[in-house]
């Protein structure tokens, strides 16, 4: 018999109008809200003042998307030295702002946020001098990073990514509210699905998968195949915007565990070089991982069979046939990329720590079919 394990130490508190639930969890204690630019327009900032009360610490809502080690210096610098009575943080918005809270909470000693990006660069485990608690509020339905322990920080710079993941940053508490899902645009919308969708597929077409990993994502999975064309042609849907909520959380369960694989691995070139948004640039290329994941592993297939109603070989036109109905190319070409850098592309993904976790990787198939 296999042994596995799954860790998840986040209280999740799930539906329409739970954020009024607030104060519950805050039990009285100091808190900083940490939220994106357009918060105070959309209400949602005065809102979460009213519900935080006199325990606010202060507020933080110049949030970037993708946050940089640029823009996170001056904001990390001001909160550790006119925020330190808070002790809990209070991230509202999407991967971003939940990102930059948890780059937030871990202190370094001297207060600087280049102390913690040197750590960082070391790529090993470290205690944080001092950390703050941290209650997760999604605001889109994708990146999963309110059940997850994960912060990505970028250095377009250097060129690097550099991923958080600490005993300390999961999240105490996710509080997932789909009403407050019902004002993002169209554009972002799709994106946050998709990343959903590419959390499930990743964490399935994975070294590191188990039972229940598996239970988690081939239910998001197909959640959001059968959600997402419906939410783009009726966004104000509370039950489709219900079920997306509900998709992207329990990715964001299956792969806090598996962590992600080769389509996240491509990815992180194509934002960081091409520009794409996160979401696009982790599904697009969907189809063409799980044609190279079919038979890696009998049991990987077994469980990649019970995402979709159609032969497992069919499997991967009919994901490219999703992308292309939802307006995302499958092509690496139209996204100005030519054959040649998208094969060394897929075979520097393949060498990245994300895509060792690929089956397809471990069963020893490397760079063949890279420029499909």
């Amino acid at each position: 018999m296999t042994l596995w394990q799954y860790h998840n130490p986040v209280a999740i508190h799930f539906g329409a109008g739970v954020l009024d639930t607030l104060p519950t969890l805050l039990r009285g204690r100091k808190a900083s809200i940490v939220t994106f630019p357009e918060a105070e327009g959309l209400g949602l900032l005065p809102r979460l003042r009213a519900l935080v009360g006199a325990s606010l610490g202060g507020v933080i809502d110049k949030t970037q998307p993708n946050p940089d080690v640029a823009g996170l210096a001056e904001l990390y610098r001001a909160f550790w030295r006119e925020q330190t009575a808070s002790e809990v943080i209070v991230a509202v918005g999407g991967g971003s702002a939940l990102d930059t809270a948890k780059a937030m909470m871990i202190g370094t000693e001297s207060g600087e946020f280049d102390a913690l990006v040197a750590l960082l660069a070391t790529g090993k485990p470290f205690r944080p001098h001092r950390v703050k608690s941290l209650i997760a509020v999604p605001t889109t339905s994708g990146t999963g990073s309110e059940v997850t322990g994960w912060a990505t920080i970028w250095n377009r710079a250097a060129g690097k990514k550099y991923s958080l993941h600490l005993p300390e940053t999961w999240p105490e508490a996710a509080l997932v509210d789909p009403e407050l899902t019902l004002s993002l645009p169209s554009g972002p919308t799709l994106a946050a699905g998709l990343d959903a969708l590419s959390h499930s597929l990743e964490s399935i077409w994975n070294i590191n998968a188990n039972p229940l990993s598996d239970h988690h994502a081939v239910d998001a999975a197909r959640l959001v195949l059968t959600t997402l064309p419906a939410l783009m042609k009726n966004p104000t849907d509370i039950e489709l915007r219900r079920r997306m909520s509900l998709a992207a959380l329990t990715a964001g369960l299956a792969f806090s565990n598996t962590r992600t694989a080769l389509a996240h691995s491509i990815s992180y070139d194509m934002t960081m070089q091409h520009g794409l948004p996160h979401g696009i640039a982790c599904s697009f290329t969907l189809g063409m991982v799980l044609q190279r994941a079919i038979g890696a592993s009998a049991e990987r297939d077994a469980v990649l069979a019970r995402v979709f109603d159609v032969p497992l070989a069919r499997a991967p036109s009919l994901l490219n046939e999703f992308l292309e109905g939802l307006g995302v190319s499958t092509r690496f070409e139209d996204y100005g990329v030519s054959d040649a850098e998208s094969a060394r592309m897929v075979a520097n993904a393949l060498d990245g720590v994300r895509g060792k976790n690929f089956i397809g990787a471990a069963a020893g198939q490397t760079t063949t079919g890279a420029q499909a």
